[in-house]
This record gives C-alpha cells, sequence and structure tokens, in this order.
C-alpha cells in the first residue's frame, strides 16, 4: 500500500479526504487493516477490475481497470472503469473510429456522502486522463452497491483545486515521513485503522506515546 517516490496512489485521496491521519498510516507508514466495510469494497472491485476488458453497450464502449497518471501532480491509480461515449464534440482515439467523450467511473461499495470524499478520487482520475488523453473532462459518475445508485459528477473547478491543493499536501507529508494528529470524531469507529490509530489515546492525551499506553493496558491486567 505505501507509495513509491515518485507518485502518490489516487486513492489515497480518498483516505487523505476522509482522514489525513488515515491516509499516513496506509501510505506513508504502510500499515493496513481490514474491516467489514473495507472486505465488502475489495470484492466489489475485484469484480469489477478484469485490466483491459471491454464492454459495448448502446454505442458507449467501457473499459475497465484501466491505469492512469499524470506527470503533472506525480499521481497514477487505476480507473474501475473508463467509458469512451461518442461524441461529434469528442476526441479521435488511435485505433478507433469517429469521436469520443471521456467518463471515468468509480464503484463503492456502500452510498452516496455528504463529504466529496469519493468526488475527489474521481477528479484525480480525470485530471490523469485529461493530461494522458490531450483532452477536457468535465464529468464522471460514482456507482454505489449498497443502494444500486450511479450518481453523477459535474467536475467543477473547486473539486480540481480541492483536489490538486490535497495532491501538493500529500506529497509534503509523504517526502517528509510525517502522520499528522487529527481530532477523533465519530467516524473514527467506522475506521479500519481504528486500532492502529489509537484515537482513544490522543482523545483523552492530546499525544500518541504507544510506549505509555501499552504499558497502562499491561498495568491495567496486574
Amino acid at each position: 500500500m505505501k507509495e513509491n517516490n515518485d507518485y502518490l496512489m489516487i486513492s489515497g485521496i480518498q483516505h487523505f479526504r476522509y482522514c489525513p491521519r488515515q491516509w499516513a498510516l496506509i501510505h506513508v507508514e504502510d500499515h493496513w487493516e481490514e474491516n467489514g466495510l473495507t472486505a465488502a469494497g475489495r470484492a466489489m472491485h475485484d469484480r469489477v477490475h478484469e485490466a483491459g476488458v471491454r464492454d459495448y453497450r448502446q454505442g458507449i464502449v467501457t473499459i475497465r481497470g484501466m491505469r492512469v497518471h499524470s506527470d503533472r501532480y506525480r499521481m497514477t491509480g487505476i480507473c474501475d472503469a473508463v467509458e469512451l461515449i461518442p461524441d461529434e464534440n469528442g476526441i479521435s482515439l488511435t485505433g478507433r473510429p469517429g469521436t469520443w467523450r471521456i467518463r471515468p467511473v468509480e464503484y463503492k461499495h456502500g452510498k452516496s456522502k455528504t463529504e466529496d470524499y469519493d468526488r475527489l478520487q474521481v477528479t484525480a482520475q480525470a485530471i490523469c486522463l485529461e493530461e494522458m488523453l490531450g483532452c477536457q473532462i468535465m464529468e464522471g459518475d460514482l456507482f454505489y452497491g449498497e443502494t444500486r445508485h450511479r450518481e453523477h459528477i459535474l467536475l467543477t473547478d473547486d473539486l480540481r483545486q480541492e483536489c490538486i491543493e490535497m495532491a501538493a499536501v500529500m506529497w509534503k507529508y509523504l517526502e517528509r515521513g510525517y502522520t499528522p494528529k487529527v481530532k477523533p470524531g465519530k467516524k473514527c469507529g467506522r475506521c479500519s485503522m481504528h486500532d492502529i490509530c489509537m484515537s482513544e489515546l490522543l482523545r483523552t492525551t492530546g499525544r500518541c506515546d504507544v510506549t505509555a499506553y501499552i504499558r497502562s493496558h499491561l498495568e491495567e491486567g496486574d
């Protein structure tokens, strides 16, 4: 799960927006724990990710498991699906007649969220595709398995700017090997990294002294 020295993982955009500490534990410190939510999400992505597979429905070509990257922002990842939609105002693609509009589609196990965690991940995918294909992508979709609902996203300037700014901060943390502290909240209980993060220790002491934390629990058992 750990980042390399050249590119950030696009999946980390969603982690970072949800919780910068969660992202750092996974992508800087190389920790990973799975719970029911993450297991269900992984199973869904395993079904979707058939690299190179192409579907043809109602004139739309869907490419699954497509690896994308941006050299400008040093990001890389795999799109669950990239849809090529016939459009007279679209772009030409090598080896494929006609012109096409590009739309990334991300699959999620749960349901739509008020916060932009998932929307920013799709935005990062679009930024990479734009650089690779020399086009502008104005929309993306999120498909949620729990509700069987597809959410349409307009890739606004605000989403793009937030994504780019987040990537810059993530690079600073990565290069420093820095794991930030965060204020614990309700979402901590749903996080698969809860036990590694030790959010309750941060809540009670404001710091994360792992040795003292472990010692206190050993003493409780005496």
